[in-house]
Parts: C-alpha cells; structure tokens; sequence
C-alpha cells in the first residue's frame, strides 16, 4: 500500500532520534517520505529535552530517555512517541494519553537475541565459565571438573513465560533440560514445559532460575531473601529483566553462603546513563558472577529488527492513522477509501462524543464514507473518511466537538 499525500507536507514533519537508534529507522522514514530527521548521540536530561522537544512531531527513545509530565507539556506539536526497546516505562503514559499522543514499542523484536544469551549463560554458569575465564587472564591454570555440570536433564524455571521466556523454553529443551515456568496468566506450555502455580515450588525445584518479567507493583524485589531461601542450594540466577526486580543484596549473601553457585544480571536499579561512566554493583569481584551492561538485546540483528519495527508503526499513524500497537491511544485500523478525505478526532472519554460528531457533519450535509471508533478509559478514538469537496469544513466542526483533545487532517 502506498503512502498517501498527507495534508501536512511530509518535508515539514520533524522527526528527533535520541540513544542511538538505529540507522535502519532513518532509512525507512525516508522511505516512507519522511526526510527532516535529527540525531543525538546518548540520552538526554529532562531540561535538555524540555528544549529540544519543540517543534517535534516524533520523538524516538530508547531505555534512558526519561519522558515525563513537564517534557510532554513542552510539546507543542508532538503527535508520537517510538519507545525503539521492548518497554515503556520510561515514558508517562497517563500524561501522553491526556494529551492524545500515541506511544508505540517494539515488544517482540529482540526475542531472539535475549533467548540465546540466556542459554548461553545457562553453560556458562553451570561450567564456571567465568571464573576459569578470570584465572586464565591472570596466568592460572585452573583445569578442575569439580562444580562443573551438564545442562543435560537439569531443570530450568522460567519465571514469566511471555514471548522471551517461552522463546527460552524452546531452546532449553533442545538441549536437554526440564522446563518449569511460572506466570500470573495461564499459558499454553510449549513443548514438555510445565506450568506451576506456586512461585516457591518452582524455586525450589530448579537448577537454574531466569527472570522475564515487566517491573511493576507485583514483581518488585520479588526475588529477594525469603525467595532466595526457598531455592535448592547451588542453584543458579539469571536476571535479564528489570532491575529491581532482584535484591541484589541478598543475591551478593546468598553467593557468599553457597546457597547460590552463580549469577548473571543484565539490569540494574540504578544504571549508568553513558558508556564510560562509572558502574558500581555489589556483585562486583564476586565468583562466578557474569555482570553485563544491558546488552540482553544489544545485537546488531535486533536493533535493526526494532528499528523497523517502531519505525512502521509510527509511519502507519502518521500516514493513515493506524494506532495499533499503541500503549495510549486506542487500537484503530481503517482501511483507505477512494475519494475521500481522512480525519482524526481523539477525546476525552465522554458519553455522546459520537453521537454529536455523526450530529453535527448530518446538519451540515456532510456525507462520512467510513468511520471507526475505539476508546480506552480515558479517551476515544475516532476515524473518519468523508467526501473529499467537504473535508476542510468537517474537520473544523470537529475541532469544535466538547472532549476534543486533538484532531487532525491526514490526507
């Protein structure tokens, strides 16, 4: 499907990409039509952004970009947001839906790229890899099978069984392991994988326990002292999810002992914002600890995958006003009509919004091709096609409509 000439002059759309997106995102914008596209290196502060959000239609982050209240109401002409990782949390979400500006992500583009860094952390560990690896760099010959195993017939317990952790399940068994996994949601087990309901049952029966969870109320410190008590000694832990979802503290205490044999973690409460600043982490010189800079998705493979990814859906609403995928305004998909003219209206989620657009542009004798509406708690989402001689005197009534929060006339 072609793009339409939008209403708006494409070569006037500013498009602002911060953290290193990918190159693959500026290619396909241009391809899409979308030229004026600025770069910045790293992320920035919330004042720096203050500033440089003016004037910006579309804004592209990664995981470090904080995008809060005071930034969104500096936006003057923002009308999307590219969250270019799997998350959102760094943006606030209430405040881009009261302002009717679509977030979108990448949820499923670095699967693949995280799964096989988890099973290769899994050998690793279970060999102690790493502190062969750090007495070789020191001049040791440290050849011992002791507290080495196989992977072979072990168990893994997947806390969160979503699109990473059951991407996980599928390699873990090809190489031979039991796999157990707990999630809040039923989920239809791949392969011979094992759901359990009790989060304690499953620490307790695996060698090696993986995290991929979102960090919310629920899964906050979730593995802590008490957890980490109920898991069988010498276990293993992998933490490629968030950062405070694993008291790290505790972790450091339970390596100490012996109650665990190993870690690996990727994500940290705190983290630097640049490459070359300074990290501390109490897991620092431990044994057999693999410490890694948020790089669980870091390959070339995938980030150009996300930058595709966030880059289509993004030109999908700016062009047609496609809002699926979106984590703010509501899912709508309606395909392009012959001879018309295309109208976004979003609003407050109030009862008769509907009934007085449909009202209005009756009145007036103003004929609506196709239509579809979606809402959310909090605001609505219409598309609207109409005869194109009309088209510039619907779309002011609608600006009219009470609940307005914006609307816009695409093509």
């Amino acid at each position: 499907m072609s793009s339409p000439n939008t209403s708006y002059p494409k070569s006037k759309i500013k498009i602002l990409l911060l953290e290193n997106i990918s190159d693959a995102a500026v290619r396909e914008f241009g391809a899409g039509g979308y030229m004026q596209v600025e770069r910045l290196g790293g992320a920035v502060s919330e004042a720096e952004l203050i500033k440089a959000i003016k004037g910006v239609h579309v804004l592209g982050i990664r995981s470090k970009t904080q995008v809060t209240r005071n930034v969104l109401d500096a936006a003057d002409k923002l009308l999307a947001i590219g969250a270019f990782c799997i998350g959102v949390n760094q943006v606030d979400l209430k405040a881009a839906t009261e302002r009717g500006v679509a977030v979108f992500n990448a949820p499923h583009a670095n699967t693949r790229s995280v799964a096989e860094l988890i099973i290769g952390l899994c050998v690793m560990l279970i060999r102690k890899i790493a502190d062969k690896n750090s007495a070789a760099h020191r001049g040791e010959w440290l050849k011992d099978a002791k507290g080495s195993f196989e992977l072979r017939g072990k168990t893994l317990g997947i806390i969160g069984y979503g699109n990473i952790g059951s991407q996980v399940s599928n390699m873990a068994e090809a190489l031979g392991l039991n796999v157990v996994y707990y999630d809040i949601a039923t989920k239809l087990p791949h392969g011979n994988a094992k759901q359990i309901r009790d989060l304690k049952e499953l620490l307790k029966r695996s060698h090696i326990v993986t995290l991929h969870v979102p960090s919310d109320a629920t899964t906050r410190n979730m593995i802590d002292t008490e957890a980490i008590r109920a898991m069988r000694r010498g276990a293993i832990l992998i933490n490629h999810s968030r950062g405070d979802v694993v008291d790290l503290t505790a972790v450091k205490k339970a390596l100490k002992t012996g109650k665990l044999s190993g870690a690996a973690i990727d994500v940290f409460p705190e983290e630097p914002e640049n490459n070359g600043d300074v990290f501390e982490c109490p897991l620092q010189g431990m044994s057999n600890v693999i410490l890694t800079p948020h790089i669980g998705g870091s390959t070339e493979e995938a980030q150009s995958n996300i930058g595709l990814d966030v880059t289509s859906k993004l030109i999908k609403y700016l062009d047609y006003g496609t809002s699926e995928g979106s984590h703010t305004v509501p899912p709508v998909s309606l395909p392009p009509q012959a001879s018309t003219h295309r109208i976004l209206h979003i609003h407050q989620n109030i009862p008769g919004v509907l009934g007085e657009i449909n009202s209005r542009l009756s009145k007036r004798g103003i004929n609506i091709v196709g239509q579809y509406l979606n809402t959310n708690p909090d605001i609505g989402y219409v598309i609207l096609d109409v005869e194109s001689r009309i088209s510039k005197e619907a779309f002011e009534i609608l600006k009219g409509i009470k609940g307005t929060i914006r609307a816009r006339l695409v093509y």
